[in-house]
């Protein structure tokens, strides 16, 4: 047996260690259907004559308002153009590549590896963990989402430009032709046939007035059969047990819009109920009361939100509200997101993120959130307390669809900065005359589920920035799929600001998305008393070594100092290792015991003093690959080294590690020799030793 197999048996095993006997009955089941289903491949029939309703009953559900283009924002508009032609030119960036292929895509090819998935091969037959045969199957997935063709489709909406909705047409012809039920990797998982439901459910509505809409769905065949299979498949197989997090929202959610808007089959009704039940079910179970996602990633909690939104603007629309205790779970999602924004209105970056979107009428931005907010500033109301946010194209759309009441009655009077049922604690100042200092404070699970599938090993690690620049920052996700060793780094206890202890995360990890063993955090205490606000927080995942610890960590921002102490306790004596990383425009040097960090060519410089817990030895590192280190990722598939600061030694119970990060003021003229005393150690006054110049470089 080769060493692949035996790995791969290996992880199986663990797999189904994780699920309970209740998930391993349904995962047999499913699997003796996939078998019988195995007949099902390919084949083109239409649905019987009381299978499906006759032409004239097949009428789209629920159509834009048409007052709604002329409400879209001149800049949102012609953001979407610009973006529609180069994408009519062959332009499209998916997860970090650059394709100029997409005038033809081949829907089954690589462009990372330049591997070709299968494409006739039986589905349930495929592996498509293996790069080998593969390739990086996100990057086939992302395009087969067609949410390329939501671009073009709302340009044609918002131009009526015949060359856009011609490329829909293509495009989607050419899928349809290409993925036979149940052929080639793009069948294998149903979170892409969810999102493309609603891709598709979206390329019809905002194509409604073009005079070839119909004869692309309503009368045509292969539409028909494709949105037909993607239900049934749905309807059969679904994500559960330790798998029903962020897929089965998506399964759900694209479930639910399919079957209000194309209500063409004798088993629509029944789609529509099972699915607003479901989706209904596992929002509750994924979302904390608070509104923050249970898989305390903060990319899935935007995607979660849209998932959820869509569907209930969707069914509402159709004139089947979601309840309203499902509403309130939505509202507060987006009331969360507003509190956890910085002043950027960039979120956190904890737990892992693919840039998944459950819906693209706007251009592709590293950052969803300001839609997000804009959507549920359209939906919901802006709270006093919310940020300001600009209108696009998706709220302006959405905002305008038929909705019942929303039943929304519970709403934070002002600004939470505490989420104890998710861990979640941010401690900031009010902004305004200075850059805000957001500090977000890891004290809760270590993730949602068994396999915790989307967690990092991250408890009591901060995040820390000046003016929405990364400071200390939280290093991403880079990979998903292949290059396993950049996988388990990403996900480390030493790729976070946080202790080391006994040379090993503080979960263990079992696979690209599997932990054996999970660290949970929790709350000791949080007080704001307005000049000075403090969070403490200690974990359970060294409780295992042979000589158990625990890691107690508190946090300390003084508003008035502008500075922020972080002080570790470590029970016991251990090796530990104590590591900081910066976001990737902070530069930084090493001084007798200091960290001296400038950020001169950020959006708002800035300068500061790190003095680092003694008595660790301090090294610097910055791109390494022998071992991986020093790295900070912007998104999947994108990696850019960046200085990662760490501090070895011995843990004393009686000697705290003490740090303390203290921002300058860095203004022109302002306060230029207290600044330089501070860099010196020595009294506002006093002579300064001869220190870099960091006003001078950073103003």
């Amino acid at each position: 047996m080769n060493a692949t197999r035996q790995s791969r048996l290996a992880w199986y095993a663990r797999r189904l260690a994780r699920m309970s006997a209740a998930e391993l009955a349904w995962r047999a089941r499913d699997v003796i259907v996939q078998t019988a289903w195995s007949t099902r491949q390919a084949q083109a029939e239409l649905p019987a004559a009381d299978e499906s309703a006759s032409r004239a009953q097949r009428q789209f559900a629920t159509r834009i308002p048409a007052r709604v283009a002329s409400l879209v924002p001149p800049a949102a508009r012609a953001a979407v153009l610009a973006a529609a032609r180069r994408l009519l030119a062959g332009e499209w960036e998916v997860l970090g590549v650059t394709r100029t292929d997409m005038i033809a895509p081949d829907w089954f090819l690589d462009p990372v590896t330049g591997r070709r998935a299968p494409a006739e091969r039986y589905a349930f037959r495929i592996n498509h963990r293996s790069e080998e045969l593969t390739g990086n199957v996100k990057q086939i997935w992302e395009i087969a989402r067609l949410q390329h063709l939501t671009l073009l489709a709302t340009a044609w909406f918002l131009s009526h430009d015949e060359a856009f909705a011609k490329r829909v047409s293509e495009h989607l012809r050419s899928w349809w032709a290409e993925n036979p039920f149940l052929s080639g990797v793009n069948w294998t998982s149903g979170i892409e046939i969810g999102i493309r439901l609603i891709s598709m459910t979206w390329i019809r509505r905002l194509l409604d007035d073009w005079p070839g809409v119909v004869s692309l769905f309503e009368d045509n065949d292969l539409a028909l059969r494709q949105i037909r299979n993607h239900q049934q498949y749905l309807a059969t197989f679904r994500s559960r047990g330790s798998s029903a997090n962020n897929h089965v929202i998506a399964e759900a959610a694209g479930q639910l819009v399919a079957s209000c808007a194309f209500p063409w089959f004798a088993e629509s009704l029944a789609w529509r109920k099972k699915s607003a039940r479901l989706l209904e079910r596992e929002l509750a179970r994924n979302t904390f009361a608070c509104g923050i996602n249970r898989e305390l990633a903060s990319d899935y909690h935007c995607f979660v939100a849209e998932l959820g939104l869509l569907a209930a603007v969707e069914s509402a629309a159709a004139g089947f509200p979601l309840s309203p205790a499902t509403w309130q779970r939505l509202c507060a999602m987006v009331d969360s997101g507003a509190a956890l924004v910085d002043e950027r209105l960039r979120p956190p970056r904890q737990g892992d993120g693919d840039e998944g979107r459950a819906l693209l009428l706007d251009p592709p931005v590293a950052n969803r959130w300001p839609s997000l907010l804009a959507v549920g500033n359209e939906l919901f109301g802006p709270l006093d307390w919310w940020p300001e946010t600009a209108p696009d194209v998706a709220s302006s759309i959405l905002g305008a669809m038929p909705l019942a009441t929303r039943h929304v009655v519970v709403r934070p009077a002002r600004r939470p900065w505490r989420f104890p049922d998710a861990g979640t604690t941010l401690l900031r100042t009010a902004g305004g005359r200075d850059p805000e200092i957001w500090c977000r404070c890891d004290g809760g699970p270590h993730g949602y589920l068994s396999i915790a599938a989307h967690a990092h090993a991250d408890a009591l690690s901060v995040e820390i920035r000046y003016g929405g620049v990364d400071i200390l920052a939280d290093p991403g996700t880079y990979c998903y799929h292949g290059e396993p060793a950049w996988r388990s780094y990403f996900r480390s206890t030493i790729a976070h600001n946080t202790v080391e202890v006994g040379g090993r995360s503080q979960s263990e990890e079992g696979g690209p998305f599997l932990w054996l063993a999970h660290a949970n955090a929790s709350e000791v205490n949080a007080v704001d008393i307005g000049d000075a606000v403090e969070w403490t927080a200690e974990h359970d995942g060294y409780l295992s070594l042979r000589w158990p610890a625990r890691h107690r960590r508190c946090v300390r921002l003084d508003r008035a100092s502008r500075s922020i102490d972080i002080v570790d306790e470590i029970s016991g004596d251990h090796d530990v290792r104590l590591s900081f990383h910066f976001g990737p425009e902070v530069e930084v040097e090493l001084d007798r015991g200091f960290a001296i960090l400038r950020w001169p060519n950020a959006s708002i410089p800035g300068a500061a003093m790190f003095e680092l817990a003694q008595p660790l030895r301090w090294s610097m590192h910055r791109g390494e690959t022998d071992p991986i280190v020093g790295w900070y990722s912007c998104g999947l598939g994108r990696r850019t080294p960046a200085v990662t600061v760490i501090g070895e030694g011995r843990s004393h119970s009686a000697r705290p590690l003490v740090t303390r990060l203290e921002f300058l003021d860095v203004r022109p003229m302002a306060k230029r020799q207290d600044a330089d005393s501070v860099l010196s150690g020595s009294p506002p006054g006093a002579p300064a030793r001869e220190m870099p110049d960091i006003q001078a470089e950073a103003g």
